[in-house]
């Protein structure tokens, strides 16, 4: 890969990470309900859902996405409800005023798994990477090397717009500390949450 082709990978993978979408919405909801440590799990589990859609354009596995095609439709519908509980659950949190938190009762993997359901249940990720990727690589000629490189420009680049916008709506949070106006902040991230899964299913 040349430097040239690297960049204009991070800055298309830059655009693509800071268009509004489930991701984005389902991210800064999950920091203002329950903080950045929560908000990253979920990070990390979108980004390693684009890395499962990144290396099967990769490998040109168009087969695997085309087998997979009709499996993506109860996968959407399952990440779409998933995510409406979770918002459902943020709504109806109560909020301590020792303890101003929305859901920390939700656990790492929870949040894991949320994430990579946001990614794995919308097939156009997959359609992007594969439509994508030669306009800037000839992916005949690639190495392992590059293979890294990519993967790696691709996992930094969605790793730090996410994570800009978890940090962002924590600190929006802290500002925020009486109990009415957490209870406020959870209806908006819960229904922000229910609206990124209703996002996915009607997509």
């Amino acid at each position: 890969m040349t430097l040239l082709s690297s960049l204009s990978l991070m800055g298309a993978v830059f655009l693509l990470a800071v268009s509004p979408g489930a991701g984005v919405f389902a991210t800064i909801s999950r920091a203002i309900a329950s903080g950045f440590v929560n908000a990253s799990f979920l990070v990390v589990g979108i980004v390693i859902g684009d890395i499962i859609f990144l290396l099967l354009a990769i490998y040109g596995l168009n087969f695997v996405a085309e087998l997979l095609g009709e499996s993506f439709i109860l996968v959407k519908y399952i990440g779409g409800i998933y995510l409406i509980y979770l918002g459902y659950k943020i709504w109806v949190a109560e909020v301590s005023p020792h303890k101003i938190v929305g859901s920390d009762e939700l656990s790492w993997k929870t949040n894991f798994f949320s994430g990579l359901l946001i990614t794995l249940a919308n097939p156009k990720v997959i359609i992007f990477y594969l439509g994508f990727l030669p306009a800037f690589i000839n992916l005949e000629i690639l190495r392992t090397v590059d293979i890294f490189i990519i993967t790696m420009i691709v996992s930094l680049t969605l790793a730090s717009v996410l994570l800009s916008y978890a940090y962002m709506a924590t600190r929006a949070r802290k500002f925020l500390k009486s109990k009415n106006a957490m209870n406020k902040l959870n209806k908006t991230s819960g229904g922000v949450m229910m609206g990124a899964g209703s996002l996915l299913i009607l997509r």
